[in-house]
């Protein structure tokens, strides 16, 4: 588990010094600051009782991944750290850039078509096949992506989203709003399937992204939870099928970033 003297470091900062934007070094350390310098991301995955490594020195951050743990007991992990380069240079992301931000990713109808590379089919594949907001689970009736002007500390949604692999699910998106960071969590509310097997039970995945301003950078830190099946060989798959999904996300989130930071819309 996560060390509570970490949490408690990180909560400390935030109370004395509230607002504060850490450096690069301060949020992730030196040395896996030095190596997503050079690489640009970093991606990890663990099998059987994982402990994720990646995690920013974030108050909110840092709680939410450990209510997870304790939550799922999760055999299957991958997490991962990027790097995105505002074009603004050094200076903080404003209130108005922020605010946009947030938006954008409270879009998930533009998830529809994402794709990422499928290592067991040696090709580019689909990831949802549909994306949308609905008014709850068991009416799922369609609503447009929601918007605010001010975004809410936290705010919950439900989504239906077709899965290529897993199949028609529905899931549950929380989103947190803080000075300097943005986080948005998700977990399934239906068992997600492959060829008629139930391979994660409902309330088993739950993933989270959060994206923290620091100087002249977004650090943008995903993780992937779940409790899945245990079949021979089939942990591996599925922690590969993770990792790469969860690269598909980090791009979906930095193209997001990309209609704010270089202009494109207000």
């Amino acid at each position: 588990m996560i060390k509570k003297s970490a949490i408690l470091f990180c909560f400390l900062i935030s109370v004395v010094m509230p607002g504060l934007t850490l450096s690069l070094d301060e949020l992730i350390g030196a040395d896996l600051a030095g190596e997503l310098l050079r690489e640009g991301m970093i991606i990890k995955l663990q099998l059987k009782n994982p402990q994720p490594a990646l995690i920013p020195r974030n108050v909110l951050a840092g709680q939410l991944v450990n209510d997870i743990l304790e939550e799922l007991n999760p055999s299957v992990a991958a997490e991962s750290l990027y790097l995105y380069k505002k074009p603004s240079g050094s200076a903080a992301w404003s209130d108005a850039e922020r605010n946009a931000l947030y938006n954008k990713i409270l879009s998930l109808s533009s998830l529809k078509g994402l794709q990422y590379f499928s290592s067991s089919r040696n090709q580019m594949w689909t990831f949802y096949e549909t994306s949308m907001v609905i008014d709850g689970p068991e009416s799922k009736n369609p609503l447009p992506d929601p918007f605010y002007s001010v975004p809410p500390r936290e705010m919950s949604l439900y989504a239906r989203q077709k899965d290529v692999t897993f199949g028609d699910n529905i899931y549950q998106y929380t989103y947190y709003a803080r000075q300097d960071s943005l986080v948005l969590t998700q977990q399934n509310l239906t068992n997600m399937s492959y060829k008629h097997i139930t391979m994660v039970g409902k309330n088993k995945l739950s993933s989270l992204i959060t994206a923290i301003d620091t100087e002249s950078y977004l650090v943008i830190y995903a993780v992937s939870m779940a409790k899945v099946i245990s079949l021979p060989f089939f942990n591996q798959r599925i922690g590969r099928a993770f990792s790469t999904r969860l690269e598909a996300l980090l791009t979906w989130f930095s193209d997001r970033a990309d209609l704010v930071f270089q202009g494109t819309v207000p």
